[in-house]
């Protein structure tokens, strides 16, 4: 399982869109354990872009701040899972938050 999670400055970006890079964290299904965690740059911001390009590096899991309704769809397309209303923190806390089922999620940060 990969996910992916739009990050700044070590954390996570409250809209996926203007983010630095993305981190995008291996995690071993069976044993819920993160085995990797590898920063990308994020490419140009492009409509469409994101959820084929994360769709490409494997990506089966977005967790965002906020994301506009037709990037969701795109994603869903892509086969990629969507998360939004997720907290500003780090990337590793949020995907055990994930894992435990204990991440705690708020309105999306996008109104778009």
């Amino acid at each position: 399982m990969k996910i992916a999670i739009p990050t700044s400055n070590g954390l996570l970006c409250p809209h996926f869109g203007h983010c630095d890079e993305f981190t995008i964290v291996d995690v071993n299904p069976e044993s819920k354990k993160i085995t990797n965690t590898e920063a990308i740059p994020a490419p140009e911001h492009e409509p469409g872009l994101l959820p084929r390009w994360l769709h490409e590096m494997g990506a089966t899991v977005i967790i965002a701040g906020g994301m506009g309704g037709r990037a969701q769809g795109l994603f869903a397309q892509n086969g990629i899972q969507v998360c939004i209303g997720a907290p500003v923190a780090p990337p590793a806390e949020i995907v055990a938050a994930y894992l435990s089922g204990t991440l705690e999620t708020g309105a999306n940060l996008c109104d778009h």
